[in-house]
């Protein structure tokens, strides 16, 4: 029983929620307590809003720069707070300032990430300020504001004393969701290695296509950490051992992510074999090994590897080469294909185990992250202005959410003032930049509401007023952060359960609960009506130019690669950026895909087009991968010339199909692919060349079987 108890200690103690939920716990009961103590319990609700408010604002920067967010925070919650309270008793000019505000707020998220998270959670801050100024009936105008900002200023120093003392959790705990993510997409890969007869390969390739999304979001968030860190520095100590991590695990990815051979075509040919059996046991033992990883780097212990790796190995090879030595040995392009491989799945046990060092470039500048955020505020405005035009998603989201809150605030006055401001903040959650996110969160934000009225009914009849209470409103408070990013429902009964109990502290718990569950369904709906009628933002308008970009980036994506087989294996910044670029245009595509299929039926295209689609894109990125994997320098000048006229031959192929593309136009106006396919026909003179044209010839298939697709995708 205690061993039990110390493992589920040891792994909530491990999980990457433990963190914030933690300072949440302090900063909820630091505050409650303290109101309690002194006697102000008729502001607990205040300055337990401004706590919340703060935490959605937080985000994981080194205590250096989070003095800098921190201080903005403040000021874009102090001019937030103190405008709505000096305009609430002016319905008209409130109504003026409102969507103008929301507007500009939202807009100013295209500067980066970190602006978008903190203009967010100013514009929840202005309804915490509506609500607690609907509440207020004494004082001076300026109290509620400040009770606000003392729970945002407390939050803030306590995070930022948190960050001081320890500085690399965060990167630990983004490297150790890296590294989780790379073994879910391993387990994904080594299932299409099973050479069974049925296996649907494509409906695996769907699901893969979807893991690889979830290892490119957990990549960026390690490099948006890494590069916070490190700026312009060079990197030394404890950070330069992250960012060795965060080289080996893209270069796993990069190997991981390879197909070298179609995969129905491999389980055919070797039926009969085993050595596809190995393969898949040896993907699924790096799988375990990456999770052995991860809680290393979680729990701060040394590293263990998988010691049947190394025997696991062995016996692959040993598979291989007793089919180099059968009577009648599988075609020769197949044994090569198979080298390459296993070639592959022995590189990444090498790197896991830490055996084979990562390559890193000599010049300091290449070993730098390329930093996403703007440079200076010309760059910043310059990011916004692009953003302003009627194509632009935050563009579109802007103008729905302002319009949505405009008239929100007009139902709320028609229906009834006092507790109406709920319906704001209904509206604020649910109205999504997209349908289908808003869908979802619309149903689960219903649920989670009637849910935590129901806990809150009871909690008021079972548990009494006073101190008894105070334990419950910070443990909701608590579950709202660890479910919100997961469990939305769950969060949202949490925060409903925190918020009953927190006006039931000034004599008004009851009061709240039926108009809470009435502007909830205001809010809601008018979230649905907004995201229906004003600029809707289906996903199948942008779908076209989504590809596009995603055909450009393999382009260029394949043309650092091919620089590589001329001057050598070099992971320099370019080539990095290049190989960002693709998977993050693939995983936007996979988005974007997913989002379509939750709208309405008339307003995306074929569903089982769109899925063969996503499979054939990811495949194509796979055939790209294998090429970057195998990267080295061919000596011999004739082939060379023959990879470097190949490679550019398929480049030039994969560039006129994005421009076609992004011109709306269809898959027989791109030029007949006959000619293209001739330079791949000369005269190989090495293995490495015969590996690199076959490769381009199977990445040249697959861009016809996408434009094949899109054809069918843009026909009437």
């Amino acid at each position: 029983m205690l061993d039990t108890l110390a493992h589920r200690w040891r792994r909530l103690r491990g999980s990457d929620r433990y963190a914030e939920c933690l300072r949440v716990l302090l900063a909820l009961g630091g505050a409650a307590g303290w109101c309690f103590g002194t006697g102000r319990i008729n502001e607990v609700v205040s300055i337990l809003l401004g706590v919340i408010a703060c935490a959605l604002a937080e985000t994981e920067d080194h205590w250096r720069n989070r003095i800098t967010t921190l201080l903005l925070t403040l000021a874009c919650f102090a001019v937030s707070a103190f405008a709505v309270q000096w305009l609430f008793p002016h319905p008209l000019l409130f109504g003026i300032g409102l969507p103008v505000s929301t507007f500009l707020l939202v807009m100013l998220g295209a500067a980066s990430e970190r602006y978008a998270t903190v203009a967010g959670a100013t514009l929840l801050l202005a309804v915490y300020t509506m609500i607690g100024a609907d509440q207020a009936n004494t004082g001076p105008w300026w109290h509620q504001p400040l009770l606000l900002l003392e729970g945002a200023a407390w939050y803030g120093a306590l995070s930022l004393l948190w960050s001081v003392l320890a500085p690399q959790q965060a990167v630990r705990l983004s490297l150790a969701r890296l590294f989780d993510a790379l073994a879910d997409y391993l387990e994904g890969k080594a299932a299409l290695f099973t050479p069974v007869h049925g296996v649907d390969r494509e409906a695996l390739q769907w699901s893969l296509a979807m893991q690889n999304e979830r290892v490119v979001e957990a990549l960026n968030d390690t490099r948006l950490m890494l590069v916070d860190r490190i700026g312009a520095r060079r990197p030394r100590g404890t950070t330069a051992t992250r960012l060795q991590t965060y080289f080996l695990a893209q270069d796993i990815h990069e190997r991981i992510s390879s197909a070298h051979y179609p995969y129905d075509a491999l389980s055919e040919a070797l039926f009969h074999s085993d050595v596809l059996f190995r393969c898949e046991h040896m993907l699924r033992l790096e799988a375990k090994t990456c999770r052995l990883r991860a809680d290393a780097l979680r729990f701060r212990t040394p590293t263990q590897v998988n010691a049947s790796s190394e025997a696991a190995i062995a016996d692959l090879r040993g598979a291989l080469a007793a089919l180099h030595d059968l009577p009648q040995p599988p075609a020769a392009h197949l044994l090569r294909a198979l080298d390459a491989l296993i070639r592959n799945i022995a590189a990444i046990q090498q790197s896991l185990a830490g055996n084979t060092p990562i390559e890193t470039p000599d010049s300091p500048q290449e070993r730098l992250l390329q930093n996403p955020g703007p440079q200076s505020f010309g760059d910043a405005w310059d990011r916004i202005r692009l953003q302003l035009t009627a194509r632009s998603f935050r563009f579109r989201h802007a103008l729905r959410l302002s319009l949505a809150l405009l008239v929100g605030y007009a139902v709320l006055h028609a229906v009834h003032p006092k507790h109406g401001y709920w319906i704001l903040l209904t509206t604020l959650l649910v109205c999504q930049p997209s349908y289908g996110a808003t869908r979802v969160r619309l149903l689960q934000r219903v649920a989670g509401t009637v849910i935590g009225l129901v806990l809150g009914w009871a909690t008021l009849k079972l548990v009494p007023f006073g101190p008894g209470q105070m334990p419950l409103i910070v443990i909701s408070g608590v579950v709202f952060f660890a479910a919100r990013l997961r469990k939305y429902t769950t969060a949202t009964a949490a925060i409903t359960l925190f918020v009953v109990l927190c006006f039931n502290q000034v004599g008004s718990g009851y009061d709240v609960m039926w108009p809470r569950l009435l502007d909830t369904l205001i809010g809601t709906a008018i979230a649905a009506l907004a995201m229906r009628l004003i600029l809707p933002d289906w996903q199948g308008r942008r779908f076209d130019d989504v590809l596009a970009d995603m055909v450009r980036s393999d382009a260029h994506y394949l043309t650092q690669i091919m620089r590589q087989y001329v001057d050598g294996r070099r992971d320099d910044l370019d080539y990095r950026i290049a190989r960002r670029d693709a998977h993050n245009a693939n995983a936007t595509l996979s988005a974007v895909l997913a989002n379509m299929l939750r709208e309405p039926g008339r307003h995306r295209r074929g569903t089982e087009t769109l899925l063969r689609f996503l499979s054939a894109a990811h495949t194509l990125l796979g055939q790209l991968s294998a090429l970057g994997a195998n990267r080295e320098a061919i000596a011999s000048p004739a082939s060379r010339d023959a990879v470097t006229r190949a490679g550019s031959t398929v480049v030039d192929a994969l560039a006129q199909l994005g421009d076609a593309l992004a011109r709306g136009m269809t898959a027989q106006t791109v030029t007949d692919d006959t000619a293209l396919l001739e330079p791949l026909a000369t005269h190989a003179h090495d293995d490495t060349e015969r590996l690199v044209l076959g490769q381009l010839a199977q990445v040249l298939a697959q861009r016809d079987r996408l434009a094949e697709l899109a054809t069918v995708l843009n026909a009437p």
